[in-house]
């Protein structure tokens, strides 16, 4: 089929916009490179299903238990302890783009009435509600965490950590790997809590 001069004409501006468009979306800075985006410390990557049930079958998450995870993410460590076990689950992450996948990814599993997610400061949030306690961050920010959760968390407490651990201070009770993940377990001692008086 044979086009017009001016149907070329137009191909051509189209062509054009479309070229211009994708430099221009090129060109822009992603979303955590933004001035008004949140300042990420930890990337966001994952943790692997398999990993994240591992992680709640050695800190033996039950009904009875207020599961918080550090860094959220998408929500599935919660999420996964609410629709798996029962229990209650608070998910806190930085960044609200993760909040709003978090959410999403609990009204999916119908466990909105026993979890909530907060977009917050790890080291601004009040942790010591919590029975369980997990984390991905990294051993940098874990270990600038450690004092906090000596001091907030009950006596007790269970801490898994996917990754990372805690410096030489706090040695894991127990170490295990998961499909090439390293998984830490520790629990809050009176030793901790006498540490941080």
């Amino acid at each position: 089929m044979k086009t017009s001069p001016q149907q070329g004409i137009e191909s051509r501006r189209l062509a054009l916009r479309l070229c211009a468009a994708t430099v221009a979306a090129a060109c822009m800075p992603p979303a955590w490179a933004r001035k008004d985006a949140p300042r990420l410390d930890v990337p966001y990557v994952p943790t692997p299903q398999e990993v994240v049930d591992r992680m709640l079958e050695i800190a033996r998450v039950g009904k009875n238990d207020l599961v918080y995870d550090l860094g959220c993410g998408d929500g599935r460590m919660v999420v996964t302890a609410a629709r798996k076990y029962g229990a209650r689950g608070v998910g806190i992450d930085i960044d609200p783009q993760r909040i709003a996948e978090a959410r999403a990814n609990a009204a999916k599993a119908k466990v909105t009435d026993k979890v909530r997610f907060s977009q917050g400061d790890l080291f601004k949030t009040d942790l010591s509600e919590a029975s369980v306690l997990t984390l991905y961050l990294l051993n940098s920010i874990n270990r600038e965490l450690r004092p906090q959760l000596w001091r907030q968390l009950k006596v007790g407490t269970r801490v898994v950590s996917h990754a990372f651990d805690m410096g030489e201070e706090w040695p894991p009770e127990k170490t295990e790997t998961v499909a090439g993940s390293t998984i830490y377990y520790w629990t809050i001692t009176d030793a901790q809590k006498r540490a941080v008086a």
